[in-house]
């Protein structure tokens, strides 16, 4: 089947952004882990051990956004 160049287009804008923000997402997900453990320092949620457990499920949802980013055709 063929794809239309437009439609094939867009998918690779969808796949970009969405490597994107999964990338962000882990960052995210990181730093409130360092917060959570007292690595990181300078806010509200430093020591905080709720954002140990928070900060890498977060993580791992955008690593399971980028890697279905990534695998999608």
């Amino acid at each position: 089947m063929v794809i239309p160049r437009q439609r094939k287009e867009s998918r690779a804008v969808w796949k970009i952004l969405l490597v994107i923000a999964g990338a962000l997402i882990i960052i995210a997900g990181v730093v409130w882990t360092l917060q959570g453990t007292g690595l990181i320092r300078g806010s509200s949620m430093t020591g905080v051990r709720l954002w140990i457990l928070v900060g890498p499920i977060v993580a791992l949802g955008g690593l399971a956004m980028v890697t279905t980013a990534l695998r999608r055709r």
